[in-house]
């Protein structure tokens, strides 16, 4: 049973870790080619390892990438990384920063690609002011399971999304809501 005092630690530690992510200024971001590089790395690896993903991409108008996201929580938690969306030669680029709070502890990476599927996600990317995943176009989560029940006649829902190079251990149940905000490189 943890006592007030580490909870109040661990909820300060918590805390400064998603302070000093929503915090970060462009000075410390990675830059716009380094986004590119990692970007088109993340997608290689998760064709490789997802035969299906590489597949879809083919038929999405834009995929949004974020090659590496890092999260960590005890008790309260935060996860931050930054990608890029690809819209034909179009680049944009983008903050994913996920905000938790619940029976949680640990630590971990992974990245995770949105293929957006028709102009309704598209457009709905471009003008909110934040896409808080869960509102506005159905995103589905892509797994093994899924990806072997979908074909190009079952394509109907508007993004698919699909998490790879999970690597950590992060333990738990949270009520999480991830926002994705455009930022200028």
């Amino acid at each position: 049973m943890m006592n007030l005092r580490s909870i109040f630690l661990a909820t300060t530690l918590a805390t400064s870790v998603l302070a000093s992510a929503s915090m970060m200024n462009d000075a410390n971001a990675a830059t716009a080619a380094d986004l590119d590089k990692d970007a088109n790395q993340a997608l290689q690896m998760l064709y490789k390892t997802n035969p299906f993903a590489e597949k879809l991409s083919k038929s999405a108008k834009a995929v949004l990438v974020f090659p590496n996201i890092v999260k960590a929580g005890l008790i309260f938690g935060g996860a931050f990384g930054e990608g890029e969306l690809k819209e034909g030669m179009k680049i944009g680029y983008y903050n994913s920063f996920t905000g938790s709070w619940g029976l949680q502890a640990g630590a971990q990476s992974y990245g995770y690609a949105v293929f957006l599927m028709n102009d309704k996600a598209i457009n709905y990317i471009h003008q909110s002011k934040g896409w808080e995943i869960g509102v506005g176009p159905t995103v589905v989560i892509v797994d093994e399971g899924v990806a072997k029940n979908l074909s190009s006649s079952t394509l109907k829902d508007d993004a698919y999304a699909f998490i790879f190079d999970q690597q950590g251990l992060m333990a738990g149940i949270s009520i999480e809501g991830t926002k994705i905000f455009e930022i200028k490189r």
